[in-house]
């Protein structure tokens, strides 16, 4: 086998975060007849750790063509605290950089307008670039203008010839979704004014180690993202970040604020305590990562071991959202229908399909008072208050949630 190399410096990847061994793509849904036909893709889905630049990241065993495609299931907008989150950001943008009629905010990665629309609301002008042609559409008939592409630097270049320039460029869970995280990251500074404003939203590298959230590595992510990776590419292109903030979502995110490494944004005190917190936890060294493998391992024998008990306990049990990383773990952890009789979730796009992999059905939320699980396991345990709340009406049979990321947990 050839020896992999960093997809940002090229360097040998001798260094190993986990193997997850062979995992069907995370989004690919399957229909009756694709389970029928008994055919069903597998990649390998191993990650290593680049020690010159320390960028942690996927090998590539699929083009990202074959994952985004017209037919992706992914709309944001079927998480209500996934908008609210987004809404939040556009107003306090809104505030901070003085973003008015005048201005244009571009995102990078737009999905269905989640985010655009509230600034489109606010009489701000956006420009959302989105792969999806199925997402995108969605978008366009909230009114929310899209281009088709994937993001790079020749894309920036055709669009700032047409004369689009950007005053704030927000690019929210995409950076880790890209093979090619030079070409992509080049593309900002041509889009970008001069003293513009980009916000990177990405999961912390340092809480997927820290909480064991190997879950959240599928193939859709090639890369896992500290900052201390993230400023060498930022380096690389002629920018710099100047403040960031710590975002509780998917498990732990930072929102990072960049910009041209020649415009009047001072560095502060946020970005500095980051820099620290990583340097503590030895992110620049072998040492966090060499025993990542046995940490998540001791997670997932901890679920096979719950659904032990429970099956012998003639207890049903179901899930809770056909997340991407609910098939990581299932997957790993070589837990298939009917050992989890059905999974719920409201998306109406994935309904009627199957969990790839597991083969586990998806059915809408409002089946579940026909199954009665005794347990309901939140797969994206990220959203774990949100769905609690959602899903209360299990208590009435006296279905209880479970929880299995860093540890299993029952929830009464």
């Amino acid at each position: 086998m050839t020896q992999p190399t960093c997809r940002f410096c090229h360097a040998p990847l001798t260094l190993d975060l986990i193997d997850l061994g062979e995992q069907p793509l995370s989004n690919a849904y399957l229909t009756q007849a694709q389970l029928d036909s008994g055919k069903e893709g597998v990649y390998p889905l191993h990650v290593r750790v680049c020690e010159a630049c320390w960028l942690v990241q996927a090998d590539d065993p699929v083009a990202h063509e074959a994952i985004f495609d017209d037919d992706y299931a992914y709309f944001s907008s079927y998480s209500p605290g996934w908008v609210a989150h987004a809404k939040r950001y556009a107003e306090a943008m809104k505030a901070r950089f003085g973003l008015d009629a005048d201005s244009l905010v571009a995102e990078v990665a737009s999905n269905d307008g989640y985010l655009l629309q509230h600034f489109v609301a606010m009489d701000v002008p956006v420009l959302g670039i989105e792969p999806t042609a199925n997402t995108a559409a969605v978008a366009i008939d909230k009114g929310v203008p899209t281009e088709v592409a994937f993001f790079n630097a020749a894309t920036a270049t055709a669009l700032a010839g047409r004369g689009i320039r950007a005053d704030l460029m927000a690019a929210n869970n995409v950076l880790a979704h890209v093979p090619d995280i030079a070409d992509f990251v080049a593309g900002f500074p041509i889009l970008l004014k001069p003293q513009g404003v980009l916000t990177f939203e990405f999961p912390h590298l340092l809480k997927l180690i820290e909480l064991v959230q190997f879950d959240t590595i599928y193939h859709e992510h090639f890369s896992y993202l500290s900052l201390l990776a993230v400023e060498k590419v930022l380096a690389a292109n002629g920018m710099k970040a100047f403040d960031v903030e710590q975002l509780p979502t998917h498990g732990g995110s930072l929102r990072l604020f960049c910009a041209h490494e020649g415009a009047d944004h001072a560095e502060t005190e946020a970005l500095r305590d980051i820099r620290a917190a990583e340097a503590a936890a030895g992110l620049d060294s072998r040492t966090p990562y060499e025993s990542f493998t046995a940490r998540a391992e001791a997670v997932r024998d901890g679920l096979v071991a719950f659904l032990d008990r429970a099956e012998a306990e003639g207890r049903r049990v179901a899930a809770y959202g056909a997340a991407a990383k609910g098939n990581t773990f299932l997957n790993y952890a070589h837990i298939a229908a009917p050992r989890i009789e059905a999974v719920f979730d409201a998306n109406v796009h994935k309904q009627g399909r199957y969990l790839p992999g597991s083969h586990v059905p998806i059915l809408a939320p409002s089946e579940i008072a026909t199954v009665r699980p005794d347990y309901l396991i939140i797969l994206p345990w990220n959203l774990k208050d949100e769905i609690v709340a959602q899903m209360a009406m299990i208590r009435d049979w006296g279905g209880r949630f479970v929880i299995a990321v860093p540890e299993i947990e029952v929830i009464d």
